[in-house]
């Protein structure tokens, strides 16, 4: 193939590779055939579904307002799936093709052109046209219906790609499977906005998203289905208008890929080239920041290697990461609506508090330098009480602002420092039994894909989580007792307000034990530790 090939020359040649890749990735195993079929069946039934709710939406006073909005989360999806998703399409990596003789504006039409084969193309389409026969009415907005469906589904593929282009050389990074393993995080905390919205519609009426509506109408591809619905009212100059904007939203997404794609293929990958004094920058930066505001010995040093991991370990930033945000989000959520009560901001402890499990497994193979420094129970406790500490760093100043924001949102102030109390309680428990599950039920995290436990393992990893809030729900117990006493007793409100302190003594108490009765129990299985840790 030339470099002056005509594009008619290219596209049949770029779009049988798209289908070869495809066909030899489902020769693999019949496990992989199995999983593409039943997910493309789920797919296409969901997006039946939609399709089949956007006729039945028809006539409806505010199915515009659906139409468009559902058309901008669609997009938004195509966005961000290749920032999440990159292995998911081998074509969107370009660099696969710099060593061809190929002209970035012919490539361009080859690559548009094959992302049109697959699933995700086909499950576009039956939703796009859910939403522009939801709103169209009269030959004149079917008949740019048919436009708009077709400029839709470009925009939102040249958007995919275009941003894939732009971000191949993260994608393709450490830190790019970095956001790959981030994608759980995305999915849970949309769950919980989608569910938090649905809510909102179900009590107050679809007629609350008119306002996005009116804003979103002009934003391609969202546009091109206002356009039918405009076309539908009579108002053609605006249709044309929409249109125009979305066809002038394509031509740049196309012109801003190509600028990606001939820089890709003439331009050297800047993360290979190393400055001369970056190395002298990082040895400068050792010791400083972060260790200066540690204790000094071998706790701050636990605990600086323990935050560093949370930083710079995909699994354990992800972990923390997604614990956060559930954290804030499920009590928070609720408090906003109404629902629920003040004592969910219990759970913003309890899911920090799981940080604590499986300590050990955390470290992976790497686990056997910190095997070699402890020789000694009094080894062991000062390992588990740096980890400890680590975790407390985040989680006490966490807990408190979910609890203050929690109480401040349901205006019920008098509650907080009884929900404060029980949440230093929690916290104080779940570390007393994470440092005893550590020590008795370590299991491995596999530092490659999407698994959280090692093959054989899940056995461990279940009774490691689940039996150690068990016994931390039975730690906390004469807590809970007390508030359940200034409740239901005569003590009244004023007795509540000692669970603050009571809760805070008790959960550093019980923490210390905790970790002193896990200390030897650490040191006399090292190498059960060490051996469950690294496979």
């Amino acid at each position: 193939m030339s470099a002056g090939a005509a594009p008619g020359g290219i596209t049949p040649v770029v779009v049988r590779l798209k289908l070869s890749l495809l066909r030899n990735g489902l020769r693999q195993s019949g496990g992989r055939r199995a999983a593409y079929v039943a997910s493309a069946v789920v797919a296409l039934l969901f997006a039946a579904v939609q399709l089949l709710g956007f006729v039945l939406l028809r006539g409806h006073p505010h199915a515009a307002s659906v139409a468009v909005l559902g058309t901008a989360v669609l997009a938004l999806g195509w966005a961000v799936m290749p920032l999440f998703f990159p292995s998911g399409d081998e074509t969107l990596d370009p660099t696969r093709l710099v060593m061809l003789p190929l002209r970035p504006r012919p490539l361009v039409s080859a690559l548009l052109t094959a992302s049109l084969v697959g699933i995700g193309p086909l499950f576009t389409v039956l939703l796009l046209a859910g939403c522009v026969i939801s709103v169209a009415h009269g030959a004149a907005a079917y008949v740019i219906a048919v436009a708009a469906v077709v400029l839709a589904l470009l925009v939102c593929v040249a958007l995919a790609r275009a941003v894939a282009a732009a971000n191949v050389r993260l994608l393709t990074s450490r830190r790019g499977r970095d956001l790959a393993v981030l994608s759980g995080l995305v999915i849970a905390v949309g769950t919980q906005l989608v569910n938090f919205g649905a809510q909102r519609l179900g009590s107050s009426g679809l007629g609350r998203l008119d306002p996005v509506t009116d804003v979103l109408r002009w934003v391609p591809p969202a546009s091109a289905v206002d356009a039918v619905d405009s076309a539908s009212a009579g108002s053609y100059g605006v249709a044309v208008a929409q249109l125009a904007l979305t066809a002038a939203a394509l031509a740049a997404l196309v012109a801003a890929w190509a600028r990606s794609l001939t820089r890709l293929m003439t331009a050297p990958d800047a993360s290979t080239v190393q400055a001369p004094d970056r190395a002298g920058r990082s040895r400068a930066r050792t010791g400083g920041g972060l260790a200066r505001l540690l204790p000094a010995g071998r706790t701050g040093a636990v605990m600086e290697r323990a935050l560093r991991y949370v930083w710079r370990d995909p699994k354990t930033k992800a972990s923390w990461v997604t614990s956060l945000a559930i954290g804030l989000i499920v009590p928070v959520f609720n408090a906003a609506q109404g629902t629920g009560s003040a004592y969910l901001a219990c759970f913003a402890a309890g899911m920090l508090g799981v940080q604590m499990y499986n300590q050990f497994g955390q470290d992976t193979s790497a686990f056997w330098m910190v095997a070699l420094t402890i020789s000694a129970p009094r080894d062991a406790y000062l390992e588990l009480r740096g980890r400890a500490l680590a975790l407390l760093v985040v989680t006490l100043p966490y807990a408190t602002l979910v609890t203050v924001l929690t109480t401040a949102l349901r205006g019920d102030w008098a509650r907080l420092p009884e929900v404060l109390g029980l949440s230093f309680a929690l916290l104080g428990a779940m570390l007393a039994s994470g440092a005893w599950a550590s020590a008795n039920t370590p299991y491995s995290i596999p530092q490659e894909g999407y698994k959280n436990v090692a093959p054989g393992q899940a056995g461990l990893a279940w009774i490691s989580i689940f039996g150690g809030m068990i016994g931390a729900a039975l730690l906390c117990s004469p807590v809970i007792a007390l508030a359940l006493w200034t409740h239901l007793g005569a003590s009244g409100d004023g007795w509540s307000r000692l669970l603050l302190p009571v809760g805070a003594v008790y959960g550093a108490g019980i923490a210390l034990l905790g970790l002193r009765l896990a200390a030897p129990r650490t040191a006399a299985r090292l190498p059960e530790i060490l051996s469950a840790v690294s496979r």
